[in-house]
């Protein structure tokens, strides 16, 4: 097989990385819908989120050593297979088991996938890193968002059946497969073989994958119940879900910027601290005041932590050189940080359950963001 050419393998990258998140985002706006049809309590529905988030945090690890023996664009051409098998099957969404075993599967192949990326960034474009995760982290950004924002309107041009509205993106996750089956398969190097195992002895490994998982546990809680907490504040349907897609779009621009500027005057543990500083004011005000001048607080909330989310996937990029060490580090990141993560949405679900209202949930949310201040504060401080 020819090699592929740099815009083939862009491509491929760019439409991997889209199929990332919808398959979790599009949840949202439906997710009370669901609850009520299906009769499920806030912290049962919540595993819709919960279990990928689980998956990509426990099948990390196993990333680096499947691309070790198969080859990674084979791996991540199977990863595409299986986040596409589980949207499909969300076709038969009504039965309560077959949406949260579509959740399973669908983390399966995101938690593999995640990590290869990385290290397919690093090997296919390692002279121009910060541009293409730059780009990697918008496309993931888009479709995050394209599942929050499309998924309401696609439901209604779908006879409002919402079941069909959640496999609608099966589609883009087949457009990608089909791409990814024309790149050739690399082997790795035999070296990489012997060198296995994850950085658990590295410090600085640790304070990376505390900082992810906060991030991450802030925008999968989020994800889940920021528009349920509009909705409770006193907002109409209608409205609540607007400000949960103006909190998704304004995050496509700072996905894509921030990592460049990290790149371009070497300050990403300044620009780290920022976004968490950001965040943390955002959602104390949709906290305590969220009918202050809601719009503001949620588009400087989209940027800061969409900010935060590309900028943290950049970083082990910059502590190894080679694309399995590369994945390593971010299997590591992804495995802890994710399976810290997936908490997050469910706590914040029992707790509604139990206090009656979103409001100490989201207390909480708010000092998990003041936290990660301080982990971009020592992050910068020992930086290499």
């Amino acid at each position: 097989m020819k090699p592929a050419s740099r815009a083939l393998l862009m491509a491929a990258l760019v439409l991997a990385a889209i199929n990332l998140r919808p398959g979790i985002t599009s949840l949202a706006p439906l997710i009370e819908r669901i609850a009520h049809e299906l009769s499920l309590s806030r912290g049962l529905i919540s595993l819709t989120t919960a279990l990928p988030v689980l998956c990509m945090g426990l099948l990390a690890p196993l990333a680096p050593r499947l691309a070790v023996r198969f080859g990674l664009e084979r791996v991540i051409t199977v990863c595409l297979l299986l986040i596409g098998v589980a949207l499909v099957a969300r076709l038969a969404g009504h039965a309560s088991s077959v949406l949260i075993g579509s959740a399973v599967v669908l983390g399966a192949g995101i938690a593999i996938a995640g990590p290869l990326l990385s290290g397919f960034i690093k090997r296919q474009f390692h002279d121009q890193v910060g541009r293409v995760v730059a780009w990697y982290s918008l496309s993931m950004t888009i479709g995050g968002a394209g599942g929050a924002v499309l998924t309401p309107p696609v439901t209604q041009l779908l006879g409002d059946q919402w079941h069909w509205g959640l496999a609608f993106w099966a589609l883009p996750a087949l457009l990608a497969l089909l791409l990814w089956l024309r790149l050739p398969n690399r082997p790795e190097p035999a070296g990489e073989v012997v060198h296995g195992g994850l950085p658990w002895r590295e410090p600085r490994a640790w304070l990376i994958t505390a900082f992810f998982a906060l991030q991450a546990g802030l925008f999968y809680a989020l994800t889940t119940w920021l528009v349920a907490r509009y909705h409770e504040a006193g907002f109409s349907l209608l409205r609540s879900n607007s400000l949960f897609s103006l909190f998704m779009l304004v995050g496509l621009p700072s996905a894509f910027v921030l990592p460049w500027l990290a790149q371009r005057f070497d300050n990403r543990y300044l620009l780290l601290l920022f976004c968490g500083l950001v965040s943390s004011l955002c959602l104390g005000m949709i906290t305590l005041l969220p009918t202050v001048v809601p719009e503001l607080w949620a588009m400087l909330l989209g940027l800061g932590l969409s900010g935060s989310f590309a900028l943290s996937m950049v970083l082990p990029l910059y502590e190894v050189h080679t694309p399995i060490a590369v994945s390593r580090w971010t299997a590591m990141m992804l495995f802890a940080g994710y399976g810290l993560a997936c908490l997050t949405p469910v706590l914040a679900g029992l707790g509604r359950d139990l206090a009656g209202s979103y409001q100490m949930p989201f207390m909480i949310i708010t000092m998990l963001a003041l936290i990660m201040c301080l982990l971009a504060w020592l992050l910068g401080r020992g930086r290499r």
